[in-house]
């Protein structure tokens, strides 16, 4: 089975169809930011973020949804995404992406039993963290 944006054009089932929709998707995002307000490992990616992670996760999970070829939830409510010049205000270096791969790697472990598509998704999730980082790594 290929994943692709548009089921209709080219026989393909997007990801967000593979995985069961928007319940699956809301997992992913709870056990993703889960892991990162109990993982140790990710202190520094969670000072990132406000005390309370309510929108954090919403909007996280807004994101995917319309990123894995469903809903535009997020560009409904917000516009385009422009991930980069929203995270600009944040200084994201090498130890918070892999803080942050980490936790999508756990969450990805438990809520993507299909290994192929979860292979899948940390690549496509470790290209687009890698384009996040904004600040040189301390030395």
């Amino acid at each position: 089975m290929g994943y692709g944006p548009n089921m209709a054009e080219d026989g393909t089932m997007t990801l967000y169809e593979a995985l069961g929709g928007e319940d699956a998707i809301r997992r992913i995002c709870d056990r993703f930011y889960d892991f990162m307000e109990d993982l140790p490992e990710a202190k520094d990616v969670l000072a990132l973020h406000p005390k309370d992670l309510t929108e954090s996760r919403n909007k996280f999970y807004w994101f995917l949804v319309g990123w894995m070829g469903g809903p535009q939830l997020f560009v409904e409510r917000f516009g385009h995404p422009r991930l980069r010049a929203r995270h600009l205000p944040f200084k994201i270096d090498s130890r918070a992406r892999d803080q942050w791969m980490l936790c999508m790697n756990k969450a990805l472990e438990i809520e993507i039993p299909d290994e192929n598509v979860r292979e899948q998704l940390l690549a496509a999730f470790a290209r687009l963290a890698d384009h996040m980082r904004n600040t040189a790594d301390s030395p």
